[in-house]
């Protein structure tokens, strides 16, 4: 497996202009993201597969492993570095058995410490809390407690939050004991992408 770096965690929007993201994802890898979530919920399978192959390219400029959400057998097509999953330990092990003991294997955990163990044991490479504040692209997902983190540090996992988070208010995150903050509307969404993915890369500097 690709050694997972602490840091910011950029997950891409629900864009179909092409070139509008790549723009926007090479400014958020400039500025210092050391790992990239392909999510496009709007997208059809052909949109996905350009898309999706053409940030792995950029991915690959900047030295920043590539998953992809949810979606197993696109991270295979395309070579992707691993995969985001949820919902029950069996996609974790089918995905596992596609995609080879080198690929990356991330899982929602919620809210849910129980989870997060369990996906531990079962070979996760990270598990993921959240949402950890209000989020505008999940805004009926639970409320996970800051707690959560440093609870999770003993499963020996990376340890990724999600939901609602920003530069400002990240510093608390990564002091509880985040490896990693996923983030997509703060970075996607700033008139200066890469001026706020060095903002994030800033608060992980010396911890």
């Amino acid at each position: 497996m690709t050694p997972l770096r602490r840091g910011l965690y950029a997950i891409t929007p629900d864009w179909r202009d092409t070139g509008r993201l790549l723009a926007v994802t090479d400014a958020v890898l400039t500025g210092g993201a050391v790992l990239l979530q392909y999510r496009n919920k709007a997208a059809d399978t052909a949109l996905a597969h350009t898309q999706a192959s053409a940030l792995l390219a950029l991915c690959r400029q900047h030295g920043v492993p590539l998953l992809i959400n949810d979606d197993v057998a696109l991270a295979a097509a395309i070579g992707a570095n691993g995969a985001h999953i949820g919902r029950d330990d069996g996609e974790l092990a089918a995905a596992r058995a596609q995609l080879g003991a080198h690929a990356i294997l991330g899982v929602s955990c919620y809210d849910d410490l129980e989870r997060a163990r369990s996906a531990a044991e079962n070979g996760a490479d990270y598990v993921a809390f959240g949402a950890m504040f209000a989020s505008p692209t999940k805004p009926h997902a639970p409320p996970a407690s800051m707690s959560l983190l440093g609870k999770a540090r003993p499963l020996g996992k990376p340890v990724a939050c999600i939901g609602g988070i920003t530069a400002e208010n990240g510093g608390a995150l990564v002091a509880a004991g985040a490896d990693l903050l996923a983030v997509i509307s703060d970075l996607y969404e700033s008139p200066d992408p890469r001026q706020r993915a060095v903002a994030y890369t800033a608060l992980f500097a010396g911890r």
